[in-house]
């Protein structure tokens, strides 16, 4: 019995996950390729908990992006912290259409580039698990570490229409932590 109803709570959880981000548009005809290069993560808006907590302590960070066979994603990461830089490799597994992805290694279980020009900044929905808790976070990604101001109206219009509030985000400052040759694993 207690197995029967794990297994009908995952089910409800895959369903209502595959309906909360049908919501959600893509980028229309997204190119991997173009995607590709490195982006600042310039800022970010969540609803987790975890991130709420930390948000006024987080740093700039840095993606690193390159298009694979069958529409996947090799991402580089580098997040600038207190006692260095620590780094994550991910493979953004491609799902359904081109732009929408899974991260079952960081807990992603939807990530979609809603908007992108390629040149200059990108607009990023992830839905995801932590510490068994589900959230939403939309990351503002620019080609170089100041964002245009239309890059940032595109990122302050997008975020709410997925329940986000103002209150819930931050620009991230810059830092050098990763640019010197002391880099490690996290």
């Amino acid at each position: 019995m207690a197995l029967k109803c794990v297994l009908l709570g995952q089910v409800l959880l895959l369903l209502w996950v595959s309906v909360a981000g049908a919501e959600v548009l893509l980028q229309p005809d997204f190119d991997a390729k173009k995607f590709s290069g490195l982006w600042y993560v310039v800022s970010m808006v969540s609803d987790c908990k975890v991130f709420l907590g930390k948000k006024d302590h987080l740093l700039m960070s840095t993606r690193t992006i390159e298009a694979m066979a069958g529409g996947n994603l090799s991402v580089h990461m580098q997040f600038p912290r207190a006692d260095g830089c620590h780094l994550l490799d991910a493979e953004y597994l491609r799902v359904g259409s081109e732009g929408h992805f899974r991260v079952p290694a960081l807990g992603y279980l939807d990530v979609r580039v809603a908007d992108t020009d390629y040149s200059s900044f990108a607009v990023v929905y992830i839905y995801k698990e932590l510490e068994g808790a589900l959230s939403t976070m939309v990351q503002l990604y620019s080609r170089t570490q100041e964002a245009s101001p239309q890059a940032v109206k595109t990122f302050r219009d997008f975020y709410p229409t997925v329940g986000l509030e103002d209150d819930m985000m931050v620009m991230l400052p810059k830092s050098d932590a990763c640019s010197s040759g002391d880099k490690e694993a996290p």
